[in-house]
């Protein structure tokens, strides 16, 4: 049953069927053929699946994505970061990691991340020196970290469907995002010392202050997501539509960079994002339906015991097939048809479901870079006017740290754990 709606899931996927309607109509022939399921059943099986109080968190946090990308908050968050590190040897790639950084704890998104401040990285670092090609590279590597710094739509997404607890998933991605941009930071230093780009400039303290000044308030977006979800002052949803609220009253009232006539094509843009993820939320409730009803969580879980040593074998060789299933499907979609797959298996196997599920998250985000698929990848290539095959040769050196920064977290869980058990989250 699950290898009949994998192979008619791959064959209309490769006939170029969008990913939900593929897996959906591949779940329910699979149903028909081997069960004598009620059609109605299902229908109401993909309702259910959709009816969730944590999945209205996914929406909104687009919706402040946009907001921060239409507002134009992005330029005032990256001269806060070029003062901060710019005067750093290798400074304005510094810049560009420290602004993902800072960009991501407003957006959650990888994509408005580029298009927001992407060209405006690429170039600032070609003005300083540093050649096209790596300037592009990094910044479509560091535009991941907005995928993985709270508050971040994909840890939204995985929690719902693991039903673990966002808050201590959202904490637990922030200490492995910071580390994956300190291994940028460090690559960028040797890169740009060793090649003499960018020389490094005098501290300014006045200009830390003034571009602080006018950066502090989107800034305080994840500080106060983040305090009110583990203080339990209001929910992971609830949280999302402070972020909403907050985000229009800077972009709307504030700033006046967005104006009230913008406001209905910028809900419609996120309604379509919205309803392609619940579509996909929707269909994959039936695959896993199918998975559960044909025992494959145990027999994957008997197959993992049989070829590994431990849990870190185990986590190593699902990260493994993980960076191959993101380079073909979305990670969304991924989630989806394998959390209820793998999860299971390698938590019956030894291995912490909260590090599981941050390693899942931060692998799929390869997919996000990487070809055939990679949306960041398509759009960094339009921001740059640049050949794809010209953005992949420029972002091997910074997409090798992406990966080698992944598999530490791999194999040292105390990474993604130590700092939510010393919070009393875990």
């Amino acid at each position: 049953m699950s290898l009949l709606l994998l192979v008619l899931f791959l064959v209309m996927s490769a006939f170029g069927v969008p990913l939900a309607v593929a897996l959906g109509l591949a779940s329910v022939l699979a149903i028909v053929v081997f069960t004598s399921t009620p059609i109605d059943l299902l229908a109401q099986s993909m309702f259910s699946a959709m009816n969730s109080f944590l999945l209205v968190a996914v929406p909104l946090f687009i919706l402040v994505g946009v907001l921060m990308e239409r507002g134009h908050v992005a330029e005032k968050l990256f001269d806060f970061a070029e003062a901060i590190v710019g005067w750093l040897p290798g400074g304005l790639g510094h810049v560009n990691v420290a602004s993902s950084v800072i960009f991501g704890g407003v957006s959650g998104s990888s994509v408005a991340d580029i298009a927001s401040i992407g060209a405006i990285e690429i170039k600032a670092m070609e003005r300083h020196g540093f050649p096209k090609g790596y300037a592009v590279g990094m910044t479509l590597c560091t535009s991941t970290l907005s995928s993985i710094i709270p508050p971040s739509i994909l840890i939204v997404i995985a929690g719902s469907i693991a039903n673990a607890s966002i808050g201590t998933l959202l904490v637990a991605g922030l200490i492995p995002g910071l580390f994956i941009a300190l291994m940028f930071m460090v690559f960028n230093h040797f890169y740009a010392v060793r090649y003499g780009y960018n020389p490094s400039k005098p501290f300014n303290m006045r200009l830390v202050v003034t571009t602080g000044i006018a950066a502090i308030l989107p800034m305080l977006t994840p500080v106060i997501l983040l305090i009110g979800i583990v203080d339990g002052y209001f929910t992971p949803t609830e949280a999302a539509g402070i972020a909403v609220l907050y985000t229009l009253f800077l972009s709307v009232i504030l700033y006046r960079t967005i104006s009230l006539r913008e406001l209905p094509t910028i809900f419609i843009e996120t309604a379509r994002t919205s309803g392609t993820i619940l579509f996909i939320a929707a269909t994959a409730k039936l695959a896993a339906w199918v998975f559960t009803f044909d025992g494959l969580p145990a027999q994957v879980a008997t197959f993992l015991a049989a070829i590994s040593t431990g849990p870190t074998m185990v986590l190593v060789l699902i990260f493994l097939f993980l960076i191959v299933v993101g380079m073909f499907m979305d990670a969304i979609a991924a989630m989806f048809i394998l959390i209820p797959v793998l999860m299971p298996s390698a938590v019956s196997l030894g291995v912490d479901p909260i590090h599981f599920l941050i390693v899942m998250v931060i692998t799929l985000t390869l997919g996000l870079v990487t070809p055939p698929v990679g949306v960041c990848l398509f759009a960094v290539a339009q921001v740059a006017k640049m050949s794809i095959e010209d953005v992949i040769k420029g972002s091997l050196a910074p997409m090798s740290i992406l990966v080698g920064a992944i598999l530490a977290l791999v194999l040292f869980p105390q990474l993604t754990l130590t700092p939510i058990r010393l919070l009393g989250l875990y």
